[in-house]
């Protein structure tokens, strides 16, 4: 693969000696690796010798063979820090924290909206939000609705319906924000209680 990050050339140009000394240290010749893959003995033997490029075709059998995940054949990379590097930025007099990394798809973000006495100008676009109250009071106007919500108090709706929101009080409103610009919908699960 051309362009290929370092990482996966290091990661899969020791898959050859990774299949040979699991294969050795459970003495395991390669004709009987062979009959229980269905893979040639001669594929098998120039993949151990890194002079054929592994593929998932040919490591996921040789991983059911083993009985070993397929990060185990191939020393996947390790996943990165988890945590994400908050930085917040100003929009409309608002702090907005983003709390997703990946672009596209559902995005989150922590919005601090200081106490204002701007009058509502609602506005619409594609999507769908769904809004929770962390602190202070929320102002949502909503088509013909025209709501305040509290700390715990969640709003979820259409963008392409006219909406504003701002601080409802004399104190700045914190509200947690998942926001999905093709119309994705939050989905919360809860488990059922138990059958009596």
């Amino acid at each position: 693969m051309e362009n290929e990050p370092e990482e996966i050339t290091a990661a899969l140009n020791q898959v050859g000696a990774r299949l040979k000394r699991l294969r050795t240290q459970r003495d395991i010749t390669l004709t009987a690796l062979a009959e229980a893959t269905g893979i040639s003995k001669s594929t098998l033997s120039r993949l151990e010798t890194g002079q054929r490029k592994p593929s998932l075709e040919l490591l996921l059998p040789l991983a059911q063979a083993y009985r070993v995940p397929l990060d185990d054949l191939v020393g996947a990379p390790e996943v990165g820090d988890p945590r994400i590097t908050l930085k917040p930025r100003q929009a409309n007099g608002r702090t907005v924290i983003p709390l997703t990394r990946q672009p596209g798809g559902l995005q989150s973000w922590k919005i601090v909206i200081p106490p204002s006495s701007a009058d509502p100008d609602p506005r619409v676009h594609e999507g769908y939000e769904w809004m929770y109250v962390l602190s202070g009071k929320l102002r949502l106007v909503l088509g013909e609705h025209d709501l305040v919500l509290g700390p715990g108090e969640v709003a979820e709706f259409d963008t392409r319906v006219p909406h504003w929101f701002g601080s409802a009080g004399k104190e700045p409103v914190e509200v947690l924000s998942v926001f999905g610009e093709q119309g994705e919908r939050m989905h919360v699960r809860a488990k059922s209680g138990p059958k009596r």
